[in-house]
């Protein structure tokens, strides 16, 4: 099995900053794209931005330039970096992870998600 979790949510203030961070863990064998997602209250759930195996991101042309995603790829952790975040930017955000874990499985996995909340 593979779990993902994701940290790093909280409440911050209009402009300030957040790193999330989205873990992996259990019999992975390789992780094909890491993928951040939001949703608020009343909205579909949006696409953040998305990293792959080889470095390729991409995100939303109205996010890209303030968010970063990053990836360690031994640790099986992806990072959201936030800046100059927005009262509109309060949402869950989740992440989703693709790979094939042990004997050749492949996966499908989201997290429980974290809450970002951004006012004064």
């Amino acid at each position: 099995q593979v779990q993902v979790v994701e940290s790093g949510g909280g409440l911050v203030q209009p402009g300030g900053s957040l790193r999330l961070s989205c873990a992996a863990s259990g019999s992975i064998l390789s992780i094909f794209r890491i993928t951040w997602y939001r949703q608020a209250p009343g909205n579909q759930r949006e696409l953040v931005a998305q990293i792959t195996s080889g470095g390729i991101t991409n995100y939303p042309i109205a996010l890209r330039a303030r968010f970063t995603i990053s990836r360690d790829n031994a640790k099986n952790t992806a990072y959201l970096q936030m800046n100059s975040l927005k009262p509109e930017d309060t949402a869950v955000y989740y992440c989703n992870v693709v790979g094939t874990a042990n004997l050749g499985t492949p996966f499908n996995n989201w997290g429980q998600g974290t809450q970002v909340t951004v006012s004064s």
